[in-house]
């Protein structure tokens, strides 16, 4: 008679597993809560302890860490001592084991300590599906409770032939990988430098599920998919498209680089909109309402608006709706949308319209080079003013000021080299992704006077500093009054005099916002 060990944490499809084994002949062997469950439903069960002939002690800690137990799981079928040995000492194979693992993970969420935690390791669990998985070719081996009906048809087709037993395995040597991994790094949190070690031990794992496949990467002959971290429940992994085309691999990078500028002002009373293109803000503003929000960050640059991905802070009404339909959109994010706003914008059936909280989170930030990963922490949008100097003879404004804190803040998302230039809570010119920062400049002045934009008075940010005085003088050329930089040059004092030359207030940082 063929054997089956079942305990399981996730019990989805347990009775009709067992009760498809029972009915093609199987015993089953079971323990604890599963064994229960089974009895309950009416299923003969074989307690694990009659097979081992030793009780469950320590309250549970060991009960399947027996040779009756793991000899029959990796006793080789085709291994005539393997078989003597079993039959020796009175123990019989063990040809199917579903085991699914207790949820760490969830199980420490509520944040125990890190003995209690440790009490949530599962021992016996992992090293049958280990023993199991290393003799696939004589054990089935299920972890996850979807192949349970495919093995069971299978079996009553006559075999599971070595293909899907392989398959099978695989599942739980990755399962097992991730649940190590899982415990891994909540122990690194509880001891030693707890960031420093979880974040960039001597190995790093990506622990990743598919949200979807793609069709196509950044240009179609690229296959792609996206992937969302394996937990993670915030971000682009909680997004919901309410209506719209399929995202491409393209719109999620638009739509990550949209809700990280936006996230500026995540929990600012006043309302604010970005517009992006190509991962990069054309248009930032804030207003009162998202309808004025929306015009000022459009008036910036309409043209390389069209086409753009635009998010908000606040929900959308169809007052903004209306307005932004005058104008192609590829997608619309915000937190949320009034049934009202919802309608206008199903007259327009291919525009993807995307609720999600516009925030981000403080994660691991991963870029792909050939051969390995850069993995870095993600820059919060957090703009502490403690190390901020005024470096110039005239101090800024009030209103200067403020001018300063927004263009900081629109920066903060602009691609290196980064260049903003700013008013009254608006971007007046963007020049963004240059090799030099004098160039960035002029296109930033550029931008501005094509919209015909008096940057007379205007503030000015750079995302690192200005590494010669060209860049200060073309700002007071145009206009701009105060500047806004990280400082650190070896020529801070050529750009300090340039400022004063043109009687700009300029303010130092003390932090770059690089964005490659």
């Amino acid at each position: 008679m063929p054997r089956a060990l079942l305990s399981v944490s996730d019990k989805r499809n347990l009775e009709s597993l067992a009760r498809g084994l029972a009915e093609l002949g199987w015993e089953i062997l079971s323990t604890g809560g599963t064994a229960r469950s089974l009895r309950d439903a009416g299923i003969d069960v074989i307690d694990v302890s009659a097979v081992t002939r030793h009780p469950e002690i320590m309250e549970g800690r060991v009960k399947t860490l027996h040779p009756a137990i793991h000899g029959g799981l990796l006793a080789r079928r085709d291994v005539d001592e393997d078989m003597s040995t079993l039959r020796e000492h009175g123990y019989a194979p063990i040809d199917l084991v579903a085991v699914n693992l207790y949820p760490f993970h969830e199980a420490v969420a509520a944040g125990v300590d890190l003995d209690k935690a440790m009490e949530k390791v599962d021992i016996g669990g992992p090293s049958m599906l280990r023993s199991a998985a290393k003799n696939h070719a004589g054990v089935i081996v299920l972890v996850d409770p979807d192949d349970y009906e495919r093995v069971l048809a299978a079996l009553r087709n006559g075999t599971v032939d070595l293909e899907l037993r392989r398959e099978l395995a695989r599942k739980v040597f990755d399962h097992t990988a991730r649940y190590d991994r899982a415990i891994a790094d909540y122990f690194a949190q509880k001891t030693g430098n707890a960031a420093q070690d979880a974040a960039f031990g001597e190995e790093a794992v990506l622990r990743l599920r598919k949200i979807q496949d793609l069709r196509y990467g950044e240009n179609p002959d690229q296959a792609a998919a996206f992937y969302a971290d394996r937990d993670a429940t915030h971000g682009l992994a909680a997004l919901r498209q309410i209506q719209g085309k399929e995202l491409s691999f393209n719109n999620i990078l638009d739509i990550d680089a949209a809700v990280f500028a936006a996230s500026a002002w995540a929990d600012s009373t006043l309302h604010a909109c970005v517009i992006v293109k190509h991962t990069t803000p054309c248009g930032v503003a804030v207003g009162d309402s998202t309808t004025q929000a929306y015009e000022r960050a459009l008036a910036c640059d309409p043209v390389s608006a069209f086409g753009g991905v635009v998010a908000f802070t606040h929900t959308v009404d169809a007052d903004v709706a209306g307005v932004m339909a005058a104008t192609f959109y590829e997608i619309v994010i915000a937190p949320g949308f009034t049934d009202a706003a919802l309608e206008v914008f199903s007259r327009k059936k291919n525009l993807r319209v995307i609720e999600m909280p516009v925030r981000v989170s403080r994660q691991m930030d991963a870029k792909r080079v050939d051969g390995g990963w850069l993995l870095q922490q993600r820059m919060m949008m957090e703009f502490p003013e403690s190390d901020w100097r005024v470096v110039t003879s005239r101090q800024p404004t009030g209103k200067e000021m403020d001018d300063l804190r927004f263009a900081w803040r629109a920066c903060a998302a602009v691609k290196s080299n980064a260049i903003v230039l700013a008013r009254d809570g608006r971007t007046l010119g963007i020049g963004a992704g240059q090799m030099s920062r004098v160039d960035a400049s002029r296109i930033a002045v550029m931008k501005a006077a094509d919209q015909n934009a008096d940057l007379v008075g205007a503030a000015l940010a750079s995302d690192a500093f200005f590494p010669f005085r060209d860049g200060v003088d073309a700002a007071a050329m145009a206009g701009v009054r105060a500047i806004i930089q990280p400082g650190g040059s070896v020529r801070d004092e050529e750009v300090i005099t340039a400022a004063n030359e043109h009687d700009i207030a300029m303010v130092f940082t003390g932090r770059r916002l690089f964005r490659h």
